[in-house]
């Protein structure tokens, strides 16, 4: 009986004093969730669809000599998944921060049109090129890939975490980390698409 009255005691000093419902009033809604979740597992199965099963031969092919190969595609999507993942941590790590929200320009969506534009130019740091990757098979690229979207899928199923409230500077602007969340989630296509132009283009090996 004690328990019950210290409860609803609680419960009336939280209504009273405001703070009740507030633990979840910075989480993202579930339409929010639901959509980030179908955009990182359909990136995802477009990547490992368009990775696998090739031969030694299509992976080294290259349209022309400024062009990246396959293998170089897909080294470059698996680091730069690493180092953004690692970018939007570090930014989840820091305080809350509402006023810099004021700075923000762009819309969920345009993000998302960004990442499916095939002509969204992205800049290629020096770490994350090709040569400069870990890699020496693209199983193992593909494999730290995979590995990567499961800790992205995972993240975003069980997060409580205030994702609209932090920020994170990018090239193309201000944006908050459900947004980032987003942007790496499609950062695969714009190396995917070359990965399907490369395989439409003369000469590629059968």
């Amino acid at each position: 009986m004690l328990k019950r009255k210290t409860g609803r005691y609680l419960l009336t000093l939280l209504v009273i004093t405001g703070l009740a419902g507030t633990i979840e009033s910075n989480v993202i809604s579930k339409k929010e969730r639901k959509y980030a979740l179908a955009l990182v597992k359909s990136f995802r199965e477009d990547a490992l669809k368009n990775m696998r099963g090739l031969s030694e031969a299509q992976l080294n092919f290259r349209p022309s000599p400024e062009h990246w190969s396959i293998k170089e595609c897909i080294y470059h999507i698996a680091a730069t998944e690493k180092n953004l993942w690692k970018s939007f941590e570090t930014a989840m790590n820091k305080a809350p921060d509402p006023e810099k929200k004021e700075g923000i320009k762009l819309t969920d969506e345009q993000v998302i049109d960004m990442i499916k534009n095939k002509s969204f130019g992205v800049i290629t740091a020096e770490r994350v090129q090709p040569n400069n990757t870990k890699y020496t098979t693209t199983e193992e690229a593909i494999n730290d890939f995979r590995l990567n979207r499961v800790t992205q899928i995972k993240y975003m199923k069980t997060s409580t975490e205030d994702l609209r409230n932090r920020t994170i500077q990018t090239a193309f602007g201000l944006i908050d980390c459900y947004q980032y969340y987003l942007f790496i989630a499609g950062y695969s296509n714009q190396f995917v698409q070359q990965i399907k132009d490369i395989k439409a283009a003369s000469g590629f090996p059968k």
